[in-house]
């Protein structure tokens, strides 16, 4: 009796689910399969997902603090506030959390010996926050904000991670050429050059003006082409480092 009650329920939830899932997944092996030299294993890819999904609660945790102290610093309703809250709030909190885990787990790595694995790496990691988030987003507002996110949301993180893994897969290319000084400006490149998209990005969405929905269409297109140009030139002109 109860399972026929809750079987409408549960089949509710796990379409929810998987609409909030399959474009995630749908990215990470299309990125996978672009790796042309030397595909990474499967146990790494996995765990770079999971630090995606626990750079996600690290970032909330950010956020939250940041937050309230900006809220007791700036007006809520000013122009500055907005600005605040979307790039330095929001966009450093999730990319450099993401970037955190992301060095812990792969710096070091044996596998790490190719530079275009740094943006196979940043795009699982970005992918595995985004995936996490969409759940949420999806179990809270239901299956029409899975659509937007499918063709938004989901492929934004992927494009973060694109400009990420590019800078990323440089410094460690420098790294291991004993060229420090190149390869901590192309680290905090791939933390800064993230941050300022992710921020335009939220900014730019929440604009309320007439025009606001064109700008941020125009601005999706132009970073998902130039992303998409990046993810095809670094697999075809990878490298052993």
């Amino acid at each position: 009796m109860f399972y026929f009650l809750l079987a409408p329920l549960m089949t509710y939830n796990f379409i929810l689910i998987a609409a909030a899932v399959i474009p995630a997944v749908f990215l990470m092996i299309k990125v996978f399969r672009s790796d042309r030299l030397e595909r990474e294993s499967p146990s790494l890819l996995m765990r770079l997902a999971v630090m995606g999904v626990l750079s996600s609660l690290l970032a909330l945790v950010e956020e939250w603090i940041l937050e309230a102290v900006l809220g007791l610093l700036v007006r809520q309703t000013s122009t500055l506030y907005n600005i605040l809250l979307y790039f330095v709030v929001v966009a450093v909190s999730e990319e450099s959390s993401k970037y955190l885990l992301l060095k812990r787990s792969t710096w070091r790595s044996p596998e790490f010996n190719c530079q275009y694995d740094g943006v196979v790496y940043a795009v699982f990691v970005s992918l595995g926050f985004a995936l996490w988030e969409n759940i949420s987003y999806v179990m809270n507002y239901g299956f029409s904000t899975a659509l937007v996110r499918a063709v938004t949301a989901i492929p934004g993180h992927a494009c973060f991670g694109v400009f990420m893994g590019v800078f990323y897969g440089l410094a460690k290319r420098y790294d291991n050429l004993r060229d420090h000084t190149a390869a901590k400006a192309f680290r905090f490149l791939a933390v800064l050059v993230p941050v300022l998209l992710h921020g335009a990005y939220d900014y730019i969405a929440t604009m309320q003006t007439s025009s606001g929905d064109w700008y941020f269409i125009g601005f999706v297109a132009v970073m998902f082409i130039f992303s998409f140009i990046m993810v095809s030139r670094m697999s075809k002109r990878d490298r052993y480092i």
